[in-house]
């Protein structure tokens, strides 16, 4: 059995927490530390209950919090230190594209860093995690799925595109967190400049909705039980847009009132959820 919910979710931060019986972890930590504290309390909870935060990139709406995490193992690819170590000795190493904030700029390389490999398992306590590449303008970017030995739930919130290792990697799940970033009409109808809407919709950027649903139908089982969309962008992208999508796809394959469907909340701690 896993329990999660998010803290929060959207380009201004994002971070999920998952619990299972021998441990809780948080799933990026791109919020303020007393946030993330505050947010923990409300769910009886402090961060030095916490097992390990386990980061999916260096963004800073991933990262925030990070540098302040000294009581918590941190988890973060091999490659993303690096560029934290570099960046901290004035060694520039050119993102490809993304912002510009990072934890590391922000706070400084944190010394005890847990380093992991993409698509190389590792374990914390009871969870197996299983760190994937996936299309991001990040330094390393991925995916997760995390699995106690009975429950998988697979975790993607910034992905340009659904690559066949993400499909693979997602088949299976008895739950997801899944981007659902914007509508295109939206996007390119909004006030965004140009370089922007090319970028979010870009191979290298975020899901919109109908990706999203289409990711979806491809990894679609009888096992799945629960899927929230997660990423909404706040001008681009309404929870009514992005839960028509999913629920299509779902109808169509006659799965619509076996699987549930949510929204993350942008700005508040999300229902707990029990697979």
């Amino acid at each position: 059995m896993i329990k999660f919910c998010t803290l929060a979710s959207g380009s201004s931060g994002n971070s999920l927490y998952l619990e299972s019986k021998y441990s809780k972890i948080l799933i990026d930590a791109g919020i303020s530390f007393r946030r993330i504290s505050r947010s923990l309390g409300s769910m009886g909870l402090t961060v030095s209950d916490l097992d390990a935060v386990v980061l999916s990139h260096e963004h800073e709406d991933h990262s925030r919090a990070v540098g302040k995490m000294s009581e918590v193992p941190v988890y973060v690819s091999g490659e993303t230190v690096d560029f934290w170590e570099r960046k901290r000795n004035g060694h520039d190493h050119k993102n490809s594209g993304g912002p510009s904030k990072t934890a590391g700029s922000r706070n400084g390389a944190i010394e005890k860093f847990r380093e992991f490999d993409s698509e190389e398992p590792f374990l914390i306590n009871d969870l197996t995690i299983t760190p994937f590449s996936v299309a991001h303008d990040a330094i390393d970017p991925v995916g997760f799925t995390v699995t106690d030995g009975s429950v998988k739930i697979g975790i993607v919130t910034d992905i340009g595109k659904p690559t066949a290792l993400v499909i693979e990697s997602l088949k299976g799940c008895d739950a997801l967190v899944l981007e659902s970033n914007h509508d295109r009409e939206m996007l390119f109808s909004g006030s965004y400049p140009p370089y922007l809407q090319q970028r979010i919709s870009g191979g290298h950027g975020h899901l919109s909705n109908e990706q999203s649903a289409s990711l979806l139908g491809e990894v679609l089982h009888d096992g799945l039980k629960y899927v929230l969309l997660a990423h909404l962008s706040a001008k681009n992208n309404t929870p009514e847009m992005a839960l028509g999508c999913s629920l299509g796809v779902l109808r169509r394959n006659g799965a619509d009132g076996r699987v549930m469907v949510d929204v993350a909340p942008r700005n508040t701690v999300g229902e707990v959820i029990t697979v």
